[in-house]
Parts: C-alpha cells; sequence; structure tokens
C-alpha cells in the first residue's frame, strides 16, 4: 500500500488515483455488456433474448452475495488500513475469501437443484423456457466463481491497488468477448454458450486477482491458517456487507417484479427491457466506478480522524458525480434511438426500447445522490443508513411506486417506474445523510 495515495495533498489527484482504473474497468464492463447483448441479439429470436434477459436477476443476487464479504470487508480493510493494523488485515481478507466460496458453492447447488420453479418465479414461460434453461444452467454451475470475483476485486482497490484490479476485471471480459461468438455461434451452444463464455471470463478474473494477492499485495492474505476474523470484525463486515448485497438481491426483486407486470404486455417488452438495461448501464456503471473508487479514500480518511480532509472529499466527489451524470445521461438520451437500433430492427419495437431507455435515464442523477450516499455510509460503517438505503430505490420505494404507477398508468406505469423511484430515494439520501454525516 502507498500511503501517498491516501494521504496526498490534493484530493482530486488521490481520488482520480483511485478511481480512474475502477471506472475504465467499468468501461470494459460496459462494451462486455454490449457485446453480449449484441451477439445474442444476432441470433434475431425474441425467445431467446427475452430468455437470457429473465435470468440477469440471478447474476444480481450472486453479486450481492458477493459483495457482503466484497463491500463489506474493504469497508471494514480500508479502515484497518488507516489505523494500520497489520494482523486484522490479514485475517479480514482471508475471512472474505474463504467464505465467499462456500456460499459460491452453496448458491449453485440451490440453483441446480430448483432451476425450472426458479425460472417460472423470473417470469419464464413456455415460448422463454428451453433457452431460460440452457443459460440458467450452464451459469448455475460457475456460480461460485460469479461470487468470488467480487472479493479481491474490491480488496484490492481497499489497499490502493485499484489498477491490478482494474486489470483483472478488463481481463476477465476480454475473455468473455471473445468467447462469446465461439460458443454462440462457432460451436452452436446458443443460450448455453452465452453462460459459458461468461463464467470463462470469470475464472481469469479470480485467477490473475489471486496472483496479485500473492505476488503484490502487503495487506491481504489468502492464508487458510488465518481464516478466522474476530467477532466483532465478522460482525462489521456483516453489518455493512449485507446493505451492500440487499441493494443487489432487492435489485433482483424488482427486476423480477418488472418482468411479472410486462408479461401480459408479451415477450417483445421483456426483450426490449433486457436490452434496455444492459444499454443504460454505460451511465450506471461509469457512475458506480467513480463512486466505488472513492470509497477507499472515504474509508481511509475516516479511519485515520482527518475530519477536516473527510469533508473536503465528500464535497469534491459528489459535485464531481453530479456533474458527470447529468451530461452522460444527457448525451445517452439525445443517443437512443442509435444504440437501440444496434441490437433491434423492428421499427415498432425500437420505439418501444427508446421510451423505455430514456425514462431509465432520466434518474441518473438522482441515482448518483443514492449511490455516493450509500458507499459513503458504507465506507464509514455506519450501517443503519446504510441498510435504509440499500432497501429504497430498487426496493421498499420502487415497489410502493411500481404498484401505484401500474394501478394509474399500467404500461407506462412500468416504464416510468424506476425514474420516480430514484428521485424519492434521493431525498430519502439527502435526508439521512443531514441526520447521520
Amino acid at each position: 500500500m502507498n500511503d501517498n495515495i491516501f494521504e496526498s495533498k490534493s484530493i482530486s489527484k488521490a481520488y482520480f488515483t483511485l478511481a480512474v482504473p475502477v471506472v475504465l474497468g467499468m468501461v470494459i464492463t460496459i462494451i462486455y455488456n454490449i457485446t453480449d447483448t449484441y451477439f445474442i441479439s444476432l441470433t434475431k429470436d425474441l425467445n431467446l433474448i427475452a430468455g437470457v434477459s429473465l435470468c440477469a436477476p440471478v447474476f444480481t443476487l450472486l453479486m450481492g452475495f458477493g459483495n457482503i464479504f466484497g463491500q463489506g470487508g474493504s469497508s471494514l480493510i480500508s479502515r484497518l488500513l488507516g489505523q494500520n493494523d497489520q494482523e486484522n488485515l490479514k485475517r479480514v481478507s482471508s475471512f472474505c475469501f474463504y467464505v465467499a466460496i462456500l456460499f459460491g458453492i452453496v448458491s449453485a447447488i440451490v440453483m441446480l437443484l430448483f432451476r425450472v420453479p426458479i425460472l417460472k418465479l423470473l417470469g419464464a414461460d413456455a415460448d422463454t423456457m428451453e433457452s431460460a434453461l440452457s443459460y440458467f444452467t450452464f451459469f448455475a454451475l460457475g456460480a461460485p466463481f460469479v461470487t468470488l470475483s467480487f472479493i479481491h476485486t474490491n480488496l484490492l482497490r481497499a489497499e490502493g491497488l485499484s489498477k491490478d484490479s482494474m486489470i483483472a476485471t478488463v481481463g476477465g471480459s476480454v475473455v468473455n468477448i471473445i468467447m462469446d461468438p465461439i460458443m454462440i455461434f462457432t460451436l452452436g451452444l446458443g443460450a448455453a454458450g452465452a453462460a459459458i463464455a461468461t463464467i470463462l471470463g470469470y475464472i481469469f478474473t479470480n485467477c490473475y486477482a489471486l496472483y496479485i494477492v500473492k505476488k503484490k499485495s502487503h495487506a491481504l492474505s489468502v492464508d487458510i491458517r488465518k481464516w478466522k476474523a474476530s467477532k466483532d470484525h465478522v460482525r462489521q463486515i456483516f453489518s455493512i456487507g449485507i446493505s451492500a448485497a440487499l441493494s443487489n438481491i432487492t435489485q433482483s426483486f424488482c427486476m423480477i417484479l418488472i418482468n411479472q407486470n410486462l408479461l401480459i404486455y408479451g415477450n417483445d417488452k421483456i426483450a426490449a427491457m433486457g436490452i434496455v438495461q444492459n444499454v443504460s448501464m454505460i451511465v450506471m456503471l461509469i457512475i458506480v466506478g467513480f463512486s466505488f473508487g472513492g470509497a477507499p479514500l472515504i474509508g481511509y480518511t475516516y479511519g485515520s480522524g482527518n475530519k477536516k480532509r473527510l469533508k473536503e472529499i465528500i464535497q469534491f466527489i459528489i459535485r464531481f458525480l453530479c456533474t458527470t451524470a447529468f451530461a452522460l445521461s444527457m448525451i445517452m438520451i439525445l443517443a437512443a434511438p442509435f444504440a437501440i437500433r444496434l441490437f433491434l430492427d423492428d421499427q415498432t419495437l425500437i420505439s418501444t426500447a427508446v421510451l423505455m431507455l430514456r425514462a431509465q435515464l432520466l434518474g441518473m442523477v438522482f441515482m448518483a445522490i443514492v449511490l455516493f450516499s450509500t458507499i459513503y455510509f458504507q465506507a464509514t460503517g455506519k450501517a443503519a443508513p446504510a441498510l435504509v438505503l440499500a432497501l429504497s430505490r430498487q426496493g421498499f420505494v420502487f415497489v410502493i411506486v411500481l404498484f401505484i404507477a401500474v394501478a394509474l398508468a399500467g404500461y407506462y406505469g412500468i416504464v416510468f417506474t424506476q425514474f420516480i423511484s430514484d428521485l424519492l430515494s434521493a431525498v430519502l439520501a439527502l435526508i439521512l445523510y443531514r441526520k447521520h454525516h
């Protein structure tokens, strides 16, 4: 770890040194998401596109399990670094690594045993079940690799090794992009091929991140003899990690609700929404990257007790995030027709997807406020407000808005639910920040 990264007099330099590699990693993830969606859309099979899209909540759920220990562990590690507690750094990182593997194995077993009931819950019908089942089965087999990928990519950033974390993420995405057309078309595996390509990417990410931990990291460990963390540290990991995980889990739940509500309007609407969610990631993941990139700096500064510098960091980051979110969302709103035409050629469906995409993008500034507030509470170990926000934007606020919006406006209520939820959640985030800051 290089203390100068965290203690530099220039806040902007410290922030961008940590955040830019995270964002670059997110950009590659965006390219992967778009490429993956593009190759699947080349099949021209709307049932296949819809079937794969229906499995998206499963990935988000596995991300949630990984983030219990990835984000929960990185929050604690940032503060331990500020306190220079070397022994507990190794114990916490080792604990997160091995327990994440266990969670991944258990998830894989449950997913494989209950494949059909889970897919029916996700919204699969007679037309989409075959494609959804092919994708889901192979994705479930790789669940331990997916869950584990969120551990060291988060923990390495907490130590200041953002560049190496980025390479791990980028490398996995490149492997995925290369393998997609080979698996889907050359080998003729269709939906199953898309899942296999994804898992191969995560295997690369895990192998490279593990190599960096062994060869370059001074704080992290995978020594199985040190896997037992203290009860207090386990409590801190779970208190923050569960709030991060619940954000992913509630996101999965909300995606299921959206698909279930869209099902009555046809599988073409589900396919359009699946494409829209991937395209909207262009803006969302950049904002996520800049938010997460600041978390180690916030956690370290909070742990070191430098309140003046912490206040300056918070002001700088929130201004930057809101400005960036506004600029990117406006660009994408204007470019929406072009972006959608990359994946669809039916003019009616294009118009449907463009409206969906613009509705998603309207709330990006509000999302930035919610996301930063959540990251701030997680990085400083304030579990209660972090939990409330984790359960708001795509949780209780979203569900309430969805049911009211559907009752009042039907299909258009579904389309604009996320925007309204983002707005109300941002108001809640500002209230909580004023109360707990």
